[in-house]
């Protein structure tokens, strides 16, 4: 007899509709699995057996052959144990047809019959849904996840047994736990910008970061505070939207980040590579391709601290993900694209030993050795960070006033020092600016995403500054792009400051954040002259 039930197969982001066949014929007792299937599921046929005798199921003694159609997408994971396991008791006539008309499944099968939650639960739902399924059979711990998807009805359950019961009508289906958002405030609320000591320069430019999307990076001697305000950006940035928490809890869940209640996350994410990783593991990839790191950090933010210590090949192909914000990964079968919309935020020392161009301190790098430090930077890549800021080392004052800060004058009680703004503070003017910039954007889109033409269309600049820009274009020798990022730029600080024009005043700000214009070979100069 022969048997069909629904399932998917992850293809990138997306999961495309899979039919398993089973079918019972004469011969040798064996189960044999077809279809472009990778070892995990291969070995779902050990599993599906010891997992039917643990349920008090009927094992055939014939022969199964178990295709996964179409044969010509690949198959991996043991998320296929379930519907083989279901499609296996419909053909040898222990389940009705009926029963799994319009179902879908997934779900790994333990040797004792238990179901265990697997990745990339969300895509299938979705795709489910697409092809018109009524309902999704998925293990107890996906679903919360699969419930993420409305418009199509979610069955769990825990065990094998359970699921037979549920299909054959013998028992209720349990319903999935209420849907909670991710909590947003265990990670990021806990690092106040207020902590941040001086470095003034360094916050305003983390803060036009978090307003118009705009990379940044920092460069300064060990110690200056470069992670230390990286790491406060995610408490700058918006709550996520709807749509946006869906889009990257589905990312999550095809790379099996996601938390064990696998509910929708609800802050925006924070990554931060080592410098020995590979290309692979920052852009992404494998036989069938997952997300890098690149895409896990879209919608937030992406931290590559020690930038230098990262390998230049590595680094090169941040470009065109970077501009575009989405990254193609390409197979002999097929192409995935991941989307990664996400803030780089990078930090490294001026040189090997971090002290060069620093006032009173002694670099012991010598000019040869610099040069090759910052070679690994290559003048593309570094045209693409909007924001380049060099820091210096703190005063003991400047260091000292958290302290001075918790004493009193005498009796008056008077505070000595001004507090820092909180992280709260800053937000809220970061809140402020994205909301003109989607009341004024095309697709509410932040001004680093601006494509060129609406921002011709979108931009008054005043007749002063389009002078300034012109100005400073020719006299930094500024590419077309570092031209334009710096009208974006500008562009942002005028809408932190409320001003629906672009005058001298942005301008002039934004050509402060300019610090590395010219090519690799000559950052030694310009960070000494910064």
């Amino acid at each position: 007899m022969l048997a069909r039930c629904g399932s998917g197969a992850l293809v990138g982001l997306e999961a495309v509709a899979i039919t398993v066949e089973v079918a019972i014929a004469p011969g040798l007792p064996g189960l044999s699995v077809v279809g472009l299937a990778d070892a995990a599921v291969q070995e779902a046929r050990e599993r599906v057996r010891s997992a039917l005798r643990h349920a008090g199921l009927k094992v055939p003694l014939t022969r199964v052959v178990v295709n996964l159609a179409p044969g010509d997408v690949r198959k991996e994971g043991p998320s296929f144990d379930l519907p083989i396991a279901l499609g296996l008791l419909l053909a040898s006539d222990q389940l009705e047809a009926a029963s799994l008309e319009g179902v879908w499944s997934v779900g790994e099968l333990g040797l004792d019959g238990a179901l265990r939650p697997v990745r990339g639960v969300l895509p299938v739902a979705l795709a489910a849904r697409s092809a018109g399924a009524r309902a999704l059979l998925v293990p107890a711990a996906n679903g919360v996840e699969a419930a993420l998807v409305e418009g199509l009805a979610i069955w769990t359950a825990e065990h094998l047994s359970q699921a037979v019961a549920v299909l054959r009508g013998e028992a209720p289906t349990p319903p999935p736990p209420p849907l909670q958002a991710f909590p947003a405030s265990t990670r990021h609320q806990s690092l106040d910008l207020a902590e941040v000591q001086g470095q003034l320069h360094g916050r305003r430019a983390l803060e036009i970061a978090a307003a118009g999307g705009h990379h940044l990076l920092l460069v300064g001697p060990p110690g200056s505070g470069k992670t230390m305000l990286a790491r406060r950006l995610q408490g700058l940035l918006p709550p996520l939207s709807n749509e946006e928490a869906l889009e990257v809890t589905a990312i999550h869940s095809v790379a099996g980040l996601l938390p064990a209640d696998g509910a929708l996350l609800g802050q925006r994410p924070f990554r931060s590579p080592h410098h020995s990783c590979t290309a692979a593991a920052l852009m992404g990839g494998g036989p069938v391709p997952r997300p890098g790191e690149l895409a896990l950090a879209h919608r937030g933010v992406l931290f590559l601290d020690e930038l230098a210590e990262f390998r230049r090949p590595v680094l090169d192909q941040l470009r065109q993900p970077l501009e575009e914000g989405s990254v193609w990964i390409s197979r002999a079968r097929h192409r995935s694209r991941f989307p990664c919309r996400t803030t780089l935020v990078a930090a490294t020392n001026p040189c090997p030993c971090g002290w060069f161009g620093e006032p009173g301190a002694s670099c012991r790098c010598g000019e040869g050795l610099r040069r090759r430090y910052w070679g690994r930077l290559s003048g593309p890549l570094l045209d693409r960070i909007d924001l380049q800021v060099v820091m210096r080392r703190l005063s003991g004052q400047e260091l000292g006033a958290s302290y001075r800060r918790n004493q009193t004058s005498g009796a008056s009680g008077t505070i000595r020092a001004h507090a820092p703004e909180t992280s709260a503070q800053v937000a809220a003017r970061v809140k402020a600016a994205r909301r003109r910039m989607g009341q004024r954007n095309p697709g509410g889109c932040s001004n680093a995403a601006l494509p060129a033409q609406a921002l011709r269309r979108v931009l008054q600049l005043e007749p002063q500054a389009l002078q300034l820009w012109e100005g400073a274009v020719s006299q930094r020798k500024l590419s077309a792009r570092g031209a334009e990022r710096l009208l974006r730029v500008a562009l942002t600080i005028a809408d932190l400051d409320g001003q629906r024009s672009v005058g001298p005043g942005p301008i002039a700000e934004a050509l402060n954040y300019r610090s590395f214009d010219q090519a690799a070979e000559g950052q030694g100069e310009n960070t000494q002259e910064a």
